[in-house]
């Protein structure tokens, strides 16, 4: 009974959803670099907490022509100068239009979710690795962090539903975007990189591109030692290697910084281990990076400098 009333609400809120308010932001609101800024306010959900999500179109966008869609976490970290949050200064606005003005890419729109705070490392830790941990360890990380009364539940899978089933379609309706799998991205930073891997590994038939930027192996916090478990990378590692999406049409960023003793720097042992899986699965310099980028840190300035490249990777042939 339980399960036909979420099928009707299911239901019932892609229905209502069609008529969901779509607000484009004034100047003075927004302060972008260039482009339009649409925000719809509390997009609900069945799967997971209500959320602002920002579109960014660009000056000449047109129902005329079809966008590719690059949906990018931390939405509201995203655009303009009045950007909130962790991770205020992106930018992203202006590198888009400066790559579209130069013709370095196709057209795209882009779509930021906004996190929830409190439930972001829930919504975006890939869950279907936890069980690749021995049972032992697993057991004693869930009693530690519930003895620190943290919240430990893996909600990345109805995360990623809802962007699935019920932002995706929202997009396609409303924007005028190719809706298809090769024109369909995603990206984030940090915790961001990791539910972005995770996107495309569940969902290879939806997502062809992913960009995981300073993406956060190591996946928790330091544990009771202040050190960070080599369980946690490794437990991710053997979900990746079960699941990688096919060479012949996915496209897959990865990259890290090196400061020393900034956050970015704990992922450098880690990255042979992701050429590794990626190698052995067919991929190539073509479709696959995983880039080390010297001196830059585990912030939005470092991720800034290089977002035009990772654009550019996205978002040609």
């Amino acid at each position: 009974m339980k399960k036909i009333f979420q099928c009707i609400f299911t239901v019932l809120l892609i229905n209502s959803l069609s008529g969901q308010e779509i607000i484009k932001l004034d100047e003075s609101d927004a302060e972008l670099y260039a482009g339009h800024l649409f925000r719809v306010n509390e997009f609900p959900s069945v799967h997971v907490k209500s959320r602002n999500i920002d579109v960014w179109v660009p000056n000449d966008y047109s129902n005329k022509k079809k966008y590719s869609v690059i949906f990018m976490h931390d939405g509201g970290s995203l655009f303009g100068k009045k950007s909130t949050g962790w991770g205020s200064k992106w930018k992203a606005d202006q590198v888009a239009t400066q790559l579209l003005d130069q013709n370095k890419v196709k057209d795209f729109i882009i779509v930021g979710i906004y996190n929830t705070g409190i439930t972001r490392w829930n919504e975006y830790y890939p869950a279907k690795s936890f069980n690749y941990l021995e049972k032992s360890f697993k057991d004693s990380l869930v009693k530690y962090y519930e003895k620190r009364n943290d919240n430990t539940s893996l909600i990345a899978d109805d995360y990623l539903k809802f962007i699935v089933y019920e932002l995706k379609p929202f997009i396609d309706k409303n924007f005028s975007v190719n809706m298809e799998a090769k024109e369909t991205y995603i990206s984030g930073s940090s915790m961001g990189g990791l539910i972005s891997m995770y996107a495309i590994f569940e969902y290879p038939e939806i997502f062809s591109r992913a960009a995981c930027i300073s993406t956060h192996w190591v996946g928790i916090g330091r544990n009771k030692n202040g050190e960070y478990d080599k369980h946690i990378p490794f437990s991710i590692f053997d979900y990746m290697k079960d699941n990688v999406p096919s060479a012949k049409n996915h496209r897959i960023w990865f990259d890290y910084g090196d400061a020393k003793g900034d956050l970015d720097s704990y992922y450098v042992d880690y990255a042979a281990y992701v050429d590794t899986i990626f190698i052995e699965n067919g991929y190539s310099n073509k479709n696959f990076k995983n880039i080390r980028f010297r001196g830059e840190k585990h912030n939005a300035v470092s991720w800034n400098k290089r977002l035009d490249k990772i654009f550019e990777f996205l978002l040609n042939p």
